[in-house]
């Protein structure tokens, strides 16, 4: 990218006539892949017709006129095929069921009353292109509605395009074209044929992209002069460019746009594209038909019998539909139709005076009792132990926004002192009664701990709702906003900068950062709305998020604050022998290559690997990647690892390197001076399963399969006088497949505890429990995990080195034996398939974005499928836990404190006093957070550090 697009709101068109051409077929594979499957309940699919049409009346709201034309290519080959026989040839068959929605995509356009062009022979892209040229030579204006960057060619002082659907949300002209692509629009036609375009298999110069090709551009004026300087051009890419000489006046061809086809036929003249009166009837018969109830509704409302306007209302629920949010409850994206957009304006004020901030505490105070607030905090910091609040906006429901700057330069403040302000706000900020909402709250609670303010009362947080709404997608408050209300907020890089001149939120005016933080509270009062509305209308969801999502939050926040001790001079002594160990490693790669080379370069292993030494992968030397080197992946190198000692070298000196850089080295640095421990981040909004990540650092990733990645557990302490405890579920996720399944005997063998792959073993080979030899046991277990992760015959033989036919009777005989997991399987391979996503035992849903496409993705999604039930119910279970210890904890007056959550551990720092108290309890309260088909058990153990104790 060049610049960010000039913007062109429709505000500052020249309102003469209009003509808005929309782009249809780029429309309809967005609207496909934005939205999860839908259908109706005679099983026909209607997500892409819901996204397209929704993005239809988005786009009439936004693009006020009469004249309007949707156009789709056509079907069959067009001129561009007789000039070169690949154009359009590596496409994909169109998914199966998104064909079937064409028809009645194309049916709900001509309904709606839009104008439709399909024109035999001719591409929508040409069809635009005339329609355009045609237009404006009669006096119009035109609007391109289009994500294909192809239409740039077309701009000029009366046509723009216009992309709403977009992060951009944005309208470009000719300097908006120049700053995004770095060449005006009339190089565009240029600029596309040095590129190629994949999508239609158009080849350009190979490695030449945007930035290459608008260096060309600007440098020899054109792909002509390009071609008559291509000597002068050095390097790799200079010998791509010459080797496509030839082809570039025929990608030239092919990327231009026509702007003289023969549609005199179908569109005589362009009155002919004025919007027509929709047919009531007609158009809810459609509705009915597939079932878009709350357009059903919509439409019965209207006044005059018969009839109803032209397609031009554009709520909340369908601008979200049309940036690619998905629906919250099958197919009801109808479910915030009542929500239109607030007409509140937003108002915005400073206050750094002491009395204005007694007036606002006192109201803030007076909302206690009504309908509570918003909150956003700026802070600067590195850390969370260190982040310092600089602002802080409280917003009301009234749209009603003040920001209340922090300054404690006592001389030259620009806001109210650190210490004034505590003292005016501290009391509403920890009144406990839940009233305030707002976005990261937990981040939010360590900026006012730092300062000695503990905040409480959060009754809602945006991120969370978001998160237990639709966990597959981005949670950034940027991003909720483009999604959820179509509004671009400004990101902190556009305000603060970014790299090395970076400001702080304290560097920039108080205008600017009272903007900034007044603009996200009120868009926080506004997600929360919608949010509280979606939740409450699903009972299941709004559990997941007021049981276990917020009370974890606070948690989370705690565990945060305890952070954990470390034994940096352990640490250091182990970097000093894994750097000793790596040295060593590297000498034995040496001797085996039979010359020194830089074994941490993936690019010098891959040519001695495979160039001098001669090693093959599967029969024969594996082909490079895009980048031109061989891959050295761990999965390739692993593969290698048992017949040739060098792939087994640089594994080795990977993991132990690996363990340096991310661990023995750098937690040392990372140790808070003021307490000795390293204070982690979970990351409680992140994994589409539900599962909390750590970050800065990942303590989560630790190997512990080495005896090198179990000693760095060894640094991580008790405090003196206490003791670390760890409690893991035992075999948790083959317990929840038991309980999902109901198999009768996985269940029973479980009720028994007995060894399930011992058990597992017997049945599948048809031996009694004490006759199964560990050989036994070990196929078992693979089996039994890797059918929890939908292993097919392929994946169990490579994992177990046996023929596939052999793998391939092993599942069969488990399945035989296990007929209820098999069930399961079916059952949520269809489930998924049908609803587009699974959910855990406890209700939280897990969207599978992928289960409609083809080849890998679909059979990856349908593993996930199975999977995700199981690693979520999982997740679940552990948070539950945790909330339930940190509730015993305070319950009894405990000075015991949990420090660290790893998966289906957690790991606990208690005084010896409490030793014994907490290591009978604490598996009792994780056994019981809910009933099973199969018993819960939970291991403990005790150490002075966290390997001991486990």
């Amino acid at each position: 990218m060049f610049g960010a697009p000039v913007v062109v709101r429709e505000k500052d068109l020249i309102l003469k006539k209009t003509l808005l051409l929309i782009d249809g077929s780029n429309f309809i594979f967005r609207a496909y892949h934005a939205l999860p499957p839908l259908s109706t309940s005679t099983g026909t699919p209607t997500n892409a017709i819901r996204g397209f049409l929704s993005m239809l009346r988005v786009l009439m709201k936004d693009v006020p006129t009469d004249y309007v034309a949707c156009v789709v290519d056509p079907k069959g080959k067009t001129f561009r095929s007789d000039i070169y026989p690949d154009y359009k040839a590596n496409r994909p068959p169109m998914p199966e069921d998104l064909s079937v929605q064409i028809p009645l995509i194309f049916e709900g356009v001509q309904k709606e009353g839009i104008p439709f062009l399909q024109i035999p022979g001719i591409e929508a892209d040409d069809t635009i292109g005339t329609l355009t040229k045609k237009a404006v030579a009669e006096g119009f204006n035109v609007v391109i509605a289009t994500g294909d960057k192809d239409f740039a060619q077309l701009v000029n002082d009366n046509v723009l395009l216009v992309n709403t659907m977009g992060k951009d949300n944005s309208w470009l002209n000719s300097e908006g074209v120049e700053k995004k692509f770095g060449v005006p629009p009339e190089k565009i036609i240029d600029f596309l044929a040095l590129m190629g375009d994949k999508i239609d298999n158009v080849p350009g110069v190979p490695k030449c992209g945007e930035k290459t090709a608008a260096k060309w551009i600007t440098e020899f004026g054109s792909v002509d002069g390009v071609i008559e300087n291509a000597e002068k051009v050095k390097g790799k890419i200079g010998e791509n460019l010459r080797s496509a000489l030839g082809f570039l006046p025929i990608a030239r061809q092919l990327v231009t746009i026509k702007t003289d086809a023969d549609l005199s036929a179908e569109v005589p003249s362009l009155e002919s594209l004025k919007l027509k009166t929709p047919n009531r009837t007609e158009l809810l018969d459609y509705y009915n038909k597939l079932e878009f109830r709350s357009w059903a509704k919509e439409l019965k409302k209207t006044d005059v019998p018969g009839e109803v306007k032209p397609l031009e209302t554009s709520t909340t629920a369908q601008k979200r539909a049309a940036v690619g949010a998905a629906p919250v409850e099958g197919d009801t994206l109808d479910l915030f139709s009542q929500e239109q957009e607030s007409e509140t304006e937003r108002t915005l004020e400073i206050i750094t005076d002491k009395a204005k901030a007694k007036e606002l505490a006192a109201h803030l105070e007076d909302l206690v009792t009504k309908d509570g607030f918003e909150f956003y905090v700026l802070a600067d910091g590195s850390s969370q132990q260190e982040y310092m609040p600089v602002g802080v906006a409280f917003g009301t429901t009234d749209g009603k926004t003040s920001y209340v700057p922090i300054d404690n330069d006592v001389l030259l403040a620009q806001g109210l002192t650190l210490g004034t302000f505590k003292e005016i706000f501290g009391r509403v900020l920890e009144h406990k009664k839940p009233i305030k909402c707002g976005y990261d709250t937990k981040y939010m609670k360590h900026v006012f701990a730092n300062v000695g303010i503990n905040l409480a009362g959060v009754s809602d947080d945006v991120m969370l709702e978001s998160y237990v709404l639709e966990a597959h997608r981005s949670h950034t408050i940027e991003k909720l906003a483009a999604n959820w209300l179509k509004y671009e907020l400004r990101g902190e890089e556009e305000l603060l900068g970014k790299g090395a001149k970076k400001l702080s939120f304290s560097q920039v005016s108080v205008e600017k950062a009272a903007e900034f933080a007044s603009e996200r509270v009120f868009i926080v009062s506004r997600l929360n709305r919608l949010f509280k509305k979606a939740l409450s209308d699903d009972a299941k969801l709004e559990k997941i998020y007021r049981d276990i999502e917020m009370p974890l939050s606070d948690v989370l926040f705690k565990m945060e604050q305890n952070g954990v001790l470390i034994d940096t001079k352990l640490l250091d002594q182990q970097t000093a022998q894994l750097n000793t160990k790596a040295r060593e490693l590297e000498e034995q790669a040496f001797e085996v290559a039979g010359e020194n080379f830089k074994l941490s370069s993936p690019k010098q292993l891959g040519e001695i690997l495979f160039d001098k030494m001669g090693v093959v992968l599967e029969g024969a030397k594996p082909k490079k990647t895009i980048s031109g080197n061989y891959s050295t992946s761990e999965e390739v190198l692993s593969e290698l690892a048992e017949n040739y000692p060098l792939a087994k070298i640089a594994l080795e000196y990977r993991t132990i390197t690996k363990l340096v850089t991310t661990y023995t080295e750098k937690l040392p640095k990372m140790v808070d001076p003021k307490d000795g421990r390293v204070h982690t981040t979970f990351e409680q909004a992140v994994a589409v399963t539900g599962r909390l990540s750590s970050t800065n650092p990942n303590l989560q990733n630790i190997p512990i399969r080495t005896e090198e990645g179990r000693k760095v557990r060894e640094a991580f302490i008790s405090a003196s006088g206490c003791k670390l405890i760890s409690a893991d579920y035992s075999q948790i996720e083959l317990r929840i497949m038991a309980h999902l399944s109901a198999d009768k005997r996985l269940v029973e063998a479980f009720k028994n505890n007995e060894d399930i792959h011992r058990a597992t073993a017997a049945e599948v080979f048809g031996k009694e429990r004490d006759k199964v030899t560990p050989n036994d046991r070990r196929i078992a277990k693979v089996i039994n995990f890797g059918l929890m992760y939908g292993m097919s015959p392929f994946g169990l033989a490579k994992n177990l080195g046996i023929g596939r036919d052999e793998a391939k009777n092993y599942i069969n005989k488990f399945f035989a034996r296990f007929p209820g997991v098999h069930d399961y399987m079916e059952r949520t391979r269809a489930l998924a398939d049908r609803q587009g996503y699974v959910e855990t035992t406890f209700g939280r849903r897990l969207w599978l974005p992928e289960i409609h496409a083809g080849g890998a993705r679909r059979a990856a999604a349908e593993r996930a499928a199975i999977n995700a039930p199981m690693q979520g119910t999982a997740a679940d279970l552990i948070k539950l836990s945790m909330i339930a210890v940190q509730k015993w904890i305070e319950e009894k007056g405990l000075k015991s404190k949990l420090i660290l959550q790893i998966h289906d551990e957690l790991i606990m720092e208690v005084p010896e006093a409490e030793v014994d108290l907490v290591k009978e309890n604490l598996p009792k309260i994780m056994d019981s957070v809910t009933e099973l088909h199969v018993p819960l058990i939970a291991e403990v153990g005790v150490g002075d550090n966290w390997e001991a104790a486990h």
